[in-house]
């Protein structure tokens, strides 16, 4: 059995624009929903959600059964630690595509495409378990060089003053603007829609794009959505689960609440 190809990675290659959500809320079941909606990748949040190795495989496998629906992990990095040990974990679950974060110098995105990678190219160890399909496809040890994908997220000022270095890398297929992180590494704490920071945020898009790679951001602003996809980012993605279901179930309670007279006290002697 040939080891499968990676669709969005071809996407990327073929500057075919590709629309995520990010998945937060650490669930199989939730997952599947999502992944049923019709966008083209998911992001699995290991960063900044309660996940771990077995929930990522839940949802992974959740979203696999969705023809169309590619998962893609962030794994719990950054500043420098190339991950080695925990980038082979998440490849041999059998992802594909990776986003590592807060990678600021081409040194440290250099460190992990080698631990994306089987030698002679670099340094992931050899094992394959499901991704190999527990040695199903013969030649995966071959073929998995080609077929993995890696994204590397800019979100700092150091990143940006060394983005066209990083974005030069060969091995690194994408680059993921972080707008919250960028912010605030630029001065403006929780304030991504600062002119200062949407100005770097569209210079990043056009260097990245530039030195031939693809840029993706995330942002649930459909205006700034629209725009990014303008400017040519290739994968954005557009929402994130939890914060649909915060703006979605609160605003349903106060259209409700709002007209809701509460009961007179009783009357206590």
């Amino acid at each position: 059995m040939q080891t499968p190809l990676n669709p969005f990675k071809q996407a990327l290659i073929e500057k075919r624009a590709q629309i995520g959500l990010w998945l937060g809320l650490a669930d199989g079941y939730s997952a599947e929903i999502c992944a049923g909606a019709g966008f083209d990748w998911l992001l699995i949040d290991g960063e900044h959600s309660p996940n771990g190795l077995q929930s990522i495989l839940q949802q992974a496998q959740a979203i696999a059964a969705y023809p169309g629906a590619h998962a893609i992990a962030r794994v719990p990095l950054g500043h420098g630690d190339a991950g080695t040990a925990m980038i082979k974990q998440y490849l041999d679950l059998g992802l594909q595509t990776l986003l590592v974060p807060m990678v600021d110098t081409p040194a440290q995105a250099s460190a992990i495409v080698r631990a994306m990678r089987y030698p002679p190219h670099g340094i992931r160890g050899m094992g394959g378990a499901r991704a190999s399909q527990w040695g199903r496809y013969g030649n995966y040890a071959k073929e998995a060089n080609d077929r993995v994908c890696l994204l590397v997220q800019a979100e700092s000022r150091e990143a940006l003053d060394n983005l066209d270095a990083i974005a030069a890398i060969d091995g690194v297929d994408g680059v993921f603007i972080g707008p919250a992180d960028l912010s605030a590494s630029l001065g403006h704490l929780g304030n991504a829609g600062h002119p200062e920071v949407q100005a770097a945020i569209e210079d990043a898009i056009r260097r990245i794009i530039r030195a031939g790679k693809a840029a993706g951001i995330l942002t649930p602003d459909e205006a700034l959505s629209k725009r990014y996809l303008e400017l040519g980012a290739t994968f954005v993605a557009v929402g994130l689960d939890t914060n649909l279901l915060v703006r979605h179930t609160t605003a349903l309670a106060a259209r409700f609440k709002a007209g809701v007279t509460s009961a007179p006290a009783s009357k206590t002697y």
